[in-house]
Parts: C-alpha cells; structure tokens; sequence
C-alpha cells in the first residue's frame, strides 16, 4: 500500500482528536494484515469511492470507545455504551473519515465516503480488502484506537 494513501488517515486522527479535547495520539505500531479485521469490541467502517476505493476501519475496545465518547461529551460519565456514546463514536468516526478526506483532495484525488457503519462485538471478523491492508496502532491517552486501512487509488 502506498504511503501517500495512508498518511492522510493518520495525519486525521493526529489533528481532529486534540481539537474534541484528547492529548495528542501517537502512532505504536504499524502491521501489515490480510483480508479481515477482528472486532475488538467496537468497530466503525466507513467505505471510499470515486478515485479512491475500498474501506477505513476504526476498531477499539468497549472501555476504549466509552473513554472516547465520555471525552466527546465533556467528560460526562459513560458507563455503558448506550446509543449516545454509540452516536458519539460513529461523528468521531465521519470527523475523522472527512478529515482524512480533505486531506487526499490535496492530494488530487476525488473521493466520496459511505454513511459510517457502527458494529458491537468482540473477535467477530469483517472482510475490507481482497488482499492485504495496514493497521495503524494509535495510543489515545493509553486506549488504543486502531486504523485499519484497505484504500487503492482507481
């Protein structure tokens, strides 16, 4: 996969989640993996299309996206991951995808991104690519958010 395609979605997560009120992310690992994602808990996929195909995944723990969306809502206590925390996880999800998207315009590339797609569950497995793609390990204030990126320029 070519980094000029994946940089944007890192680049997303490193300048949208300060601005909702998140120390600065950083980047653990980067891993190349094949065909599926395995569900951590909570999992977003949002799809690309036009002069960039394929999908983004945004793939945490339950406790991870409760951290998240209590962070979202000013520090309101989450204490299950009801449709207001799961509304809140899916606009991080288009925050972060639109972003990301702004981002690959600049590269001259159009794109269009799909509705995002909220999944609950752990180890349950999602096909985003036909061949291998990139997760990109991301330590939110010591909850890890995974981006897992399966695009290809058309």
């Amino acid at each position: 996969m070519d980094a000029k395609l994946v940089n944007p979605f890192v680049s997303a997560v490193e300048s949208v989640l300060p601005q909702m009120g998140f120390q600065p992310p950083t980047r653990t690992s980067l891993n190349v993996r094949q065909k599926n994602v395995e569900g951590l808990g909570v999992s977003v996929i949002v799809g690309f299309t036009k002069q960039l195909r394929g999908n983004v995944v945004y793939n945490m723990s339950e406790d991870t996206a409760k951290f998240i969306a209590s962070t979202m809502m000013m520090g309101m206590p989450v204490a299950e991951f009801d449709a207001m925390a799961q509304s809140a996880i899916s606009e991080m999800s288009n925050m972060l995808t639109a972003t990301a998207a702004t981002n690959l315009t600049a590269l001259s590339l159009e794109v269009d991104i799909s509705t995002p797609s909220l999944s609950i569950g752990q180890g349950f497995h999602m096909k985003i690519s036909d061949g291998p793609y990139l997760t990109v390990a991301m330590d939110v204030a010591g909850h890890l958010l995974e981006v897992d990126i399966a695009v290809e320029q058309q």
